[in-house]
């Protein structure tokens, strides 16, 4: 997908027109219409408002990512001064059996979130009693529901 065709998914997909992002990065209507057709590309600091706007990174509009996080979302504190970013980082460092003991620790936390919603009641029980059996078959070691 070019740069272009993205752009218009991005737009399509928040349910914005042509115009509102041309109101926020104060350009034309035609402007816009010319990035989504690949007729012209934006410059490096509408590129950054783009991403901006459409709440992504610049390396997501440049297709060197699939990954949509913003620079927000990367920056966002989790406990203290330790951010979304920096557990990307330390989670790059481990070696590969730490890294798979982390993923079965997310697994079983994700289990564990499962049963507290089924106990809460705030979601349909079916719904989230697929989810849970979903998530047992994924895990690493055999579990019993009761």
């Amino acid at each position: 997908m070019k740069l272009g065709e993205l752009l218009a998914s991005l737009r399509k997909e928040k349910n914005i027109l042509q115009k509102e992002v041309a109101a926020y990065l104060n350009v034309t209507v035609a402007t816009i219409s010319n990035y989504e057709k690949g007729v012209h590309s934006p410059d490096y600091e509408t590129l950054v408002k783009l991403a901006d706007f459409f709440d992504v990174s610049t390396d997501y509009l440049l297709q060197r990512t699939d990954y949509r996080a913003s620079i927000t979302l990367l920056n966002k504190p989790l406990v203290r001064d330790f951010t979304v970013s920096d557990l990307l980082n330390t989670v790059m460092t481990l070696d590969q059996q730490n890294l798979k003991s982390l993923l079965d620790y997310y697994e079983l936390l994700t289990l564990r979130n499962t049963m507290q919603r089924i106990r809460k009641g705030d979601e349909p029980l079916v719904d989230l009693l697929q989810e849970l059996e979903t998530q047992r078959q994924l895990l690493p070691f055999p579990i019993e529901l009761q």
